[in-house]
């Protein structure tokens, strides 16, 4: 790209940062050190706030860089993703947050071990979420190569190598300093950017096919070189018995997958009560609703104006079409307005991605701290100390993401994240459903459901098609591909599942009825709720 685009974008870019670090220096002057306020911001946030930042720690780069460039690429099947992301929410609004806000304090492991002997879940729990939030993570650190290559007109690895790190070394900042406070405001402030660039994206794609949407699908199609099995299901996951199967798990994982990532659940502790928690999410699905709805249109805009062609050339795996659609509808690469529209773009998607790592990080440090530090060092940590063992986490696991992102730097992004709905969905979802909605349930389930649906999961991924085996992977000159599927989650939910039962039908435990009558009263009335 050329120099303008260069300049006004890192322009753009550093002006996010200096607010963000802004608002994270007043948030950390005002701030009491206690472990309510660091995990949970006080609860001080109302529904709409709250709904607006659980938006933008949704609103990913995955969502905003991936999808777009998989539907490009792919047509019908790259919507998936889009239908699997919006339907999890009506899994997460009628199933867990009212539930989760009532029964937890500050992560997942709290909800389960409020009947449970807490030392083995919390250990098993927090493994869990720590393993999730870095998968996720390293998505994040993806998109932001990508970017920074587009942006810098190569694929320099040193300049995504310091990309990545600069991303990295900002969300330590932010979580070590701000805590969840400073967190949920620069969601806020993310969200607010993120919807308005894709309203203005939107409306200009609609003004260039003068609101004929056939059309805009006819000249993706045409120009997509599948003809009009383009807008037909079958061009990614219908090939072989192989890749509809990838499908199906894919769409579990997506839909199920929302419903157990650590850094969601604990948006819902943000807010007062758990009527306040239900109505962020009314507030959230109506934003990630009209959002994905804008991202279809993006996606069959960016193969209409840009072409398959010129994205693979800019990045194999699609993660540049929104920055190049915009380049594109601002009037091409040497116009004023396409330097500008395009810095625009770039400069969102950067804040996108800082802004979701330092909601994950915070989230996964807190389960280092609240989860494990607490259950391995000591019975009862002093909550400063917990507080901060969760500083001195939010490095350690900074610095695995940074590694992980460079080692996964050609995968998409939404691809990726996948991945992390699949592990979030076969560790964390059944314990948690089962803690909350099966009166048997004991502590050897509670362990066996979290292990038995996190390692197959991890074990399926590393003995897949991701890993070695094909020139696509990450390792592609070896060859350990035992596993067919790309996505795990069709064996390893089911597994998940399975092994909270066999754990708890086989455990010499007898459930503590009383313990689950009091959760039970507390989950759906609020009573003795923190």
């Amino acid at each position: 790209m050329t120099g303008n685009h260069q300049t006004l974008a890192l322009l753009l870019f550093s002006g996010f940062v200096a607010v963000t670090l802004g608002i994270t220096t007043w948030v950390s002057r005002n701030r009491h050190g206690s472990a309510e306020e660091f995990y949970a911001g006080g609860r001080l946030f109302s529904p709409m706030e709250n709904g607006f930042a659980i938006a933008g720690d949704y609103m990913s780069a995955a969502s905003f860089l991936g999808v777009t460039g998989l539907i490009a690429l792919y047509g019908y099947d790259g919507m998936l993703y889009v239908v699997g992301f919006l339907v999890a929410w009506l899994v997460v609004l009628f199933l867990v947050a009212e539930l989760v806000r009532n029964c937890g304090r500050f992560t997942l492991a709290d909800v389960v071990a409020a009947r449970m002997s807490e030392r083995p879940v919390r250990i098993a729990a927090g493994t869990s979420s720590v393993t999730v939030s870095v998968l996720y993570l390293v998505a994040q650190m993806v998109g932001a190569g990508s970017l920074v290559s587009l942006l810098l007109g190569g694929t320099s690895p040193a300049a995504r190598a310091w990309t990545v790190i600069g991303v990295g070394a900002l969300m330590v900042i932010y979580v070590s300093l701000g805590g969840m406070r400073a967190t949920t405001w620069i969601q806020i402030v993310k969200a607010i950017l993120l919807l308005s660039t894709t309203v203005a994206l939107t409306v200009l794609v609609l003004l260039r096919f003068h609101g004929n949407i056939d059309q805009l699908l006819l000249t993706a199609a045409d120009r997509s070189g599948h003809g009009l099995s383009f807008l037909a299901p079958g061009l990614k996951y219908g090939g072989d018995w192989t890749a509809r199967f990838d499908f199906i798990s894919l769409g579990l994982a997506l839909v199920l997958g929302t419903a157990g990532l650590p850094h969601i659940l604990s948006r819902f502790y943000t807010v007062p009560t758990a009527r306040a928690a239900r109505r962020s999410v009314v507030w959230s699905i109506g934003l990630v609703g009209g959002f994905y709805l804008m991202m279809i249109v993006l996606g069959f805009a960016a193969a209409a104006v840009v072409g398959p062609e010129a994205l693979k050339k800019s990045n194999a795996a699609g993660n540049t079409a929104v920055p190049l659609l915009a380049l594109d509808l601002g009037g091409g690469a040497n116009s004023t307005g396409g330097t500008a529209l395009f810095a625009i773009v770039a400069a969102v998607a950067f804040a996108t991605i800082l802004a979701v790592v330092a909601g994950i990080t915070l989230a996964s440090s807190a389960s280092v701290a609240h989860d494990l530090y607490a259950s391995l060092r000591r019975r009862r940590a002093k909550p400063y100390s917990e507080v901060a063992v969760a500083r001195t986490a939010a490095v350690g696991i900074g610095v695995i993401a940074i590694a992980l992102g460079l080692l996964a730097r050609d995968l998409n992004v939404a691809f990726l994240v996948g991945l992390a709905f699949a592990v979030a969905a076969s560790a964390n979802l059944p314990v948690l459903l089962y803690s909350l909605f099966w009166r048997g349930f004991t502590t050897r389930g509670a362990v066996w459901a979290v292990y038995g649906g996190l390692i197959p999961a991890l074990a399926l991924v590393l003995l897949s098609p991701v890993v070695s085996g094909s020139p696509d992977s990450l390792f592609p000159g070896v060859d350990f591909q035992f596993f067919p599927l790309q996505n795990p989650g069709l064996v390893s939910i089911p597994l998940g599942f399975l092994a909270g039962w066999l754990g708890t039908v086989t455990s010499p435990e007898i459930p503590d009825e009383a313990k689950h009558a009091e959760t039970e009263v507390r989950a759906l009335t609020g009573a003795g709720a923190v």
